[in-house]
């Protein structure tokens, strides 16, 4: 029998922690209408990572870490389910000089999108077609990148918002993080496409989430 490991009152304070964080990002980009997501690609969003503070790895070269989640449209397509973990290593994106972390948000746009986003791992850009994001709440959404691109990609670091290039960045399950929130080591497609419980460390994310991308229903 596989031994699971036993997580501490602490790793569910950082995973609740790391909640709070990602809520407070996406508060704080929506906040600044004309540096956004623009409104019309979240309302069409599928699914939304995440990934409040993608680190320099302190070994190789060019290496990038990062902790966050992932959520996908709830039953009915209006509100937001329940997050799932993701680990987020290596790709392309910059950093500014002297700038160690940078915030990442994600939007997947499709259907196929949000299979590859289920599966227990995939890169950006080989296993999914992903583009740089427009900024500005109303900015056009109509070019062809934007309307082909199953990933579309943000980041911010030192209170710069920008579209940013994501080709080559792997995501992957974190199981140790789901097993904090659900107390199972479950996978990304068990808790997206499962209806799992939302946890309640999560109510701060699903607010800013359905504060500025609630679908209307038909």
């Amino acid at each position: 029998m596989a031994c699971v490991p036993l997580l501490g009152a602490n790793d569910k304070t950082k995973t609740a922690e790391r909640l709070d964080d990602s809520a407070s990002l996406f508060a704080e980009i929506m906040g600044t209408p004309d540096r956004s997501i623009p409104q019309e690609l979240l309302e069409k969003a599928n699914c939304i990572v995440v990934v409040p503070g993608l680190k320099k790895a302190a070994f190789g070269i060019g290496g990038k870490y990062g902790r966050g989640f992932a959520l996908c449209r709830a039953a009915g397509g209006t509100g937001w389910g329940p997050p799932a973990a993701i680990r987020i290593e290596g790709g392309s994106v910059g950093f500014q000089i002297g700038v160690s972390s940078t915030d990442v948000v994600m939007l997947v746009m499709n259907q196929r999108g949000m299979q590859k986003l289920s599966s227990s791992k995939f890169t950006i850009g080989a296993d999914a077609n992903a583009a740089a994001g427009p900024v500005g709440r109303n900015a056009s959404a109509q070019t062809d990148a934007f309307m082909h691109a199953e990933i579309l990609s943000w980041s911010r670091s030192k209170g710069l918002f920008a579209g940013v290039s994501l080709d080559g960045a792997t995501l992957r399950n974190d199981l140790d993080e789901n097993q904090a929130l659900y107390g199972q080591r479950w996978t990304s497609k068990q808790i997206l496409e499962s209806g799992a419980k939302m946890p309640e460390a999560a109510s701060k994310l699903i607010s800013a989430l359905n504060k500025y991308s609630m679908r209307e229903r038909k």
